[in-house]
């Protein structure tokens, strides 16, 4: 049971990033949550864990936060 759960938790971490990837502008919480069809909560705790691994950052815009990719930049 738990190796199912991980891989959900896997795929949605994917889902997350090849969208995010995909729109070098940066998404909301709410954008994320209309084009996945999955809860809010689940992005936000999936978000959390990328932001954790520094994997994405954010931009506050107002109230809400655009996340991005975080790129490598190359000098």
């Amino acid at each position: 049971f738990s190796i199912i759960v991980n891989k959900m938790r896997d795929d949605n971490v994917d889902k997350v990033v090849n969208l995010l990837d995909k729109n070098l502008h940066g998404l909301t919480i709410t954008e994320l949550v209309e084009k996945l069809s999955l809860s809010r909560s689940l992005v936000r705790t999936t978000l959390a864990k990328l932001e954790g691994a520094r994997k994405v950052d954010f931009r506050k815009i107002g109230m809400a936060k655009l996340y991005f990719i975080k790129r490598v930049s190359r000098k």
